[in-house]
């Protein structure tokens, strides 16, 4: 009886291993296809993709999608790796946000933002005469910035609750600063970077209040552009911003109060929070490209250095397991080590997997249809 017993607690221990894990697209950035890991190991590609300089994957539920760099917005089926179908929005698609019952995208070329059905239908046009970036969605409004103009655009949705959506225009602030170029949203806060100046425009989504807030830092510090809001990390009180063009990753409090500066290797680039908020790692560019550096987020010092045979692209930490998956680009090789030691510096390298001039690594937590 005892035996049938610990038979059946296996069964059920992998059963639930089967019924959620997490499985890594990884994009294949010349190859127009996405990799696909699962089980620790490479067991297919998705093809046909289009542009995939910069393409960017996110999920929902168990649908995925893909925005490409001519234009293309893809819905794929992640568990059956199964290309569903594309719908072009314009010439250049810069980013793309997903909600309830649609896909929202922000457009350079043909100046719009486009609202799709999770279908891919086309539902409405929103005509912006600018490109636009920093799309986000907080509630029932749809947030952007439009770069040629220094504005930001909010929408609300009148249509909650409705089989598809219908936006119009809630409120417009102008005049927020010079070429604003991504945003990120931190709770009620809509952060925009501005490409001109180390200044952010914070607009609280509750007041609909905007600020613009100088980065206050040392005397000897400065930043000569704000990065991409995608390469900086948040902890519980902590932003992590990759100062681009100086040798340092700088520190600020929730509040962009100005704590310190942390010496780096290179001129750094991504900036990545393990799931736990313990380690930050860091990628680099220029001659340091095959280097990164692990982050102590309690003491703020560099505890760890890892050199690749090829250019590091992108990394990603795991939801699931004790891995840290690095993008080594120029090697053709995904790579993961064994986080799981409390001491960085035995942390090993567990797995290596083919992949052809890999980029972005995204994951999918798997769970399959009952």
């Amino acid at each position: 009886m005892k035996k049938i017993l610990i038979a059946v607690i296996l069964v059920l221990l992998n059963i639930s291993t089967l019924s959620a894990r997490e499985k890594i697209f990884v994009v294949e950035r010349e190859n127009s296809a996405l990799a696909v890991i699962n089980h620790n190991l490479k067991t297919n590609e998705i093809t046909n993709m289009h542009n995939f300089n910069h393409a960017v994957v996110k999920f929902r539920d168990n649908d995925g999608y893909v925005i490409t760099r001519d234009g293309y917005v893809i819905k794929f089926d992640p568990i059956k790796e199964k290309k569903l179908k594309e719908y072009r929005t314009s010439k250049s698609a810069i980013g793309f946000i997903i909600g309830k019952n649609f896909l929202a995208v922000a457009n350079y070329d043909n100046k719009t933002v486009e609202i799709l059905d999770r279908d891919l239908n086309p539902v409405q046009s929103i005509k912006t005469k600018s490109r636009n970036v920093g799309i986000k969605l907080y509630k029932n409004y749809l947030i952007f910035a439009c770069m040629d103009l220094n504005e930001l655009w909010v929408m609300k949705n009148d249509a909650v609750g409705k089989k598809v959506p219908h936006f119009t225009l809630y409120k417009k602030i102008k005049n927020i600063g010079k070429v604003p170029f991504d945003a990120m949203i931190n709770k009620n806060l809509y952060v925009v970077g501005l490409f001109n100046s180390p200044d952010i425009g914070v607009l609280d989504l509750d007041t609909m209040k905007y600020r613009k807030v100088p980065l206050a830092l040392g005397k000897k510090e400065r930043i000569l552009k704000v990065p991409h809001f995608g390469f900086w990390s948040i902890s519980k009180g902590k932003f992590f911003i990759p100062a681009v063009g100086n040798e340092k990753v700088f520190v600020f409090d929730h509040k962009f109060n100005y704590i310190k500066s942390i010496k780096v290797e290179g001129n750094p680039v991504f900036t990545a929070l393990s799931p736990d908020k313990k380690w930050l790692a860091v990628t680099f560019s220029g001659k340091k490209f095959p280097i990164v550096q692990i982050i102590d987020t309690k003491t703020l010092k560099v505890v760890r250095r890892f050199k690749f045979n090829g250019w590091i692209l992108h990394l990603r930490w795991s939801n699931q397991s004790k891995h840290l998956y690095f993008s080594v680009n120029t090697a053709n090789t995904v790579a993961a080590y064994n986080v799981s030691d409390k001491d960085p510096k035995k942390w090993w390298k567990h797995f290596e997997w083919p992949v052809p001039k890999p980029s972005g690594i995204f994951l999918f937590d798997y769970k399959e249809k009952k």
